[in-house]
């Protein structure tokens, strides 16, 4: 067991990752897909210990957005932290910006650190938000176990 060396980012380092972060984020935004102009939808937020998603879709259900951490090039933990939520939402609206979208439904599945600083950031960016539910599911009695072992 010999002496551990500690690693640190020089600030160009940290420069060049953050770089890296934001042209993913604009090669993610793109173009927002061609619908007609809708004022009200849904945003759902699946925040899991791994990953934060987002889905911004119309009040039919119909996708207009989505992105992930993953697909803006989060790796590995990184993927699930707050930081990360946030720029998941800040590409989502960036591609929703032309559709017009004003109030939105969120919906809240899993238990995710991003929970929370994902609706902020959807607050942040000027959305009005109506309502929140969280939809994350519950086991209610669940499976049935095994039998007990004799030996």
């Amino acid at each position: 067991m010999g002496k551990k060396k500690i690693q640190t980012q020089t600030t160009e380092e940290v420069l060049k990752e953050e770089a890296v972060l934001e042209s993913a984020q604009k090669k993610a935004a793109g173009v927002a897909s061609k619908s007609k102009r809708t004022e009200k939808g849904r945003a759902y937020i699946q925040s899991s210990y791994n990953n934060t998603l987002v889905t911004i879709t119309d009040d039919q259900g119909n996708v207009l957005a989505n992105s992930s951490a993953g697909a803006l090039g989060f790796r590995g933990p990184k993927k699930s932290t707050p930081y990360a939520a946030t720029k998941v939402v800040e590409t989502v609206t960036e591609k929703i910006k032309k559709i017009g979208l004003r109030q939105v439904k969120v919906f809240v599945k899993g238990i995710g650190s991003g929970r929370e600083a994902a609706i902020r950031a959807l607050a942040s960016r000027g959305l009005d938000i109506s309502s929140i539910k969280d939809i994350t599911p519950v086991p209610h009695n669940g499976c049935r176990p095994k039998k007990v072992r004799r030996v």
